[in-house]
């Protein structure tokens, strides 16, 4: 947990600077390809990931240590060919886990959140799951595990390996000649978040995209059609948290509709989007037919709003990085109680941003819980060690926080309701 943190506490200004860096670029030659409040959405997923990770909620059903300890052949010292060898055989399990995600049910819950974004810009390469509990892949790491490469190597390797993957998420770089052929491009990318019918599930590699050219799965982007991005069932929602559980809800309820159980069971197992014989007409889902002629999701929004949404995220990061790099010193089980605090944070604040009336609820829960952690602990978490007013200063900022929500609901959003009337 705590050497994960310190990797993400230096990894997150590098990804912050260039979404900016994007932006910027987007701004000056006037193609907007990154929404600032889809920008807020993806990189607030991007912090529940992170916490998620850095805490460990999630379990390997086979972990790679003991598959190492039982079945390798010989054990072999770190090198440079060691790391060469871990890095080839995780990409090739990511291919495969990726490639599953999109074409089985259950799996395709944890992966929607990454695809969700109605754009494609390097903050949504930040959407990633905290619906994936329990991974079921590792198993795909044999190859690994069988040459003996060290369990550390492959911790190393795994972080490294995904923030690789987040450079090709922008529409502002075109092909690069002959490296299309060797990696994954944001050409390749592009086509791979496609809702388009000639591109959809194609291209699942992660670093190397000679995985999809062996496997069937490849697809080269073309001019004469311009990507689409998106899921063909809309989110709906600024929510990372909702948008996460989505599927799953989804796959909960057919299956609890279902008339026997032959699928009530396999439902789980079909390929994505399946749902039982007339689903569709009896219990209809917003889907998406034509991808060239649909209303991408924006709520009407104040600049007030926009700029509390941004104040919001900037000080959740402040708070994520403080429980980052101070983990250890935090210890069990605080560490769980600072990471629920960040969980309703971000719940509430993206709530407020869909303008949804129950905002104010969730902030009234997140205020009330942030006082109990302040009078519990005597300060926030040990903060007062570095900072003497750090304790006075967040008091301030919680009431703010609840008062902003409290002015949005009752004032702001009652006037767009009223100018809706009209």
């Amino acid at each position: 947990m705590e050497q994960y943190g310190k990797i993400l506490l230096i990894a997150m200004p590098f990804f912050l600077l260039l979404i900016v860096i994007e932006k910027a670029y987007g701004y000056f030659k006037g193609i907007d390809h990154a929404p600032m409040m889809d920008s807020i959405s993806s990189i607030s997923s991007g912090m529940t990931n992170a916490v998620k990770d850095a805490l460990g909620l999630s379990i390997a059903i086979i972990s790679y240590e003991w598959m190492e300890s039982h079945w390798a052949i010989w054990h072999i010292q770190n090198s440079l060919m060691t790391y060469a060898i871990a890095f080839i055989v995780i990409d090739f399990y990511g291919y495969w886990s990726h490639r599953w995600a999109h074409q089985i049910n259950l799996f395709w819950n944890k992966h929607a959140i990454h695809h969700s974004s109605e754009e494609f810009n390097l903050a949504c390469a930040l959407r990633q799951p905290i619906s994936s509990f329990i991974n079921l892949f590792t198993f795909l790491l044999l190859p690994a595990a069988i040459l003996g490469v060290p369990s550390t190597v492959i911790a190393i390797t795994l972080p490294i390996h995904l923030f690789l993957q987040f450079w090709y998420h922008t529409r502002y770089i075109g092909k690069l000649g002959f490296l299309e052929k060797i990696i994954v491009t944001p050409s390749h990318h592009r086509v791979h978040h496609a809702i388009n019918p000639e591109y959809m599930d194609k291209n699942h590699g992660q670093i190397f995209i000679v995985w999809d050219k062996l496997f069937g799965t490849f697809q080269e982007e073309k001019e004469d059609v311009p990507a689409v991005f998106g899921i063909t069932r809309p989110a709906h929602t600024w929510n990372p948290i909702k948008i996460n559980f989505q599927h799953l809800w989804l796959l909960l309820k057919d299956a609890y509709r279902a008339e026997n159980w032959k699928d009530k069971l396999t439902i789980w197992f079909k390929p994505t989007g399946w749902r039982p014989e007339g689903f569709d007409e009896k219990y209809p889902v917003e889907k998406i037919n034509d991808v060239y002629h649909f209303k991408k999701y924006d709520k009407p929004y104040s600049k007030i709003l926009l700029y509390w949404a941004l104040i919001q995220l900037f000080s959740t990061l402040g708070l994520i990085s403080y429980l980052f790099g101070n983990i250890a010193v935090i210890g069990l089980p605080h560490i769980f109680v600072y990471g629920l605090f960040v969980f309703i944070t971000i719940y509430s604040y993206t709530e407020l941003m869909d303008t949804q009336k129950f905002s104010l609820l969730w902030e009234t829960i997140r205020f009330s819980l942030a006082i109990a952690i302040l009078f519990y602990y005597g300060d926030w978490f040990g903060l007062n060690r570095f900072y003497s007013f750090a304790s006075m200063i967040l008091v301030s900022y919680f009431c703010l926080s609840l008062l902003m929500s409290f002015y949005f609901v009752t004032i702001e959003f009652n006037a767009l309701k009223t100018q809706k009337i009209r």
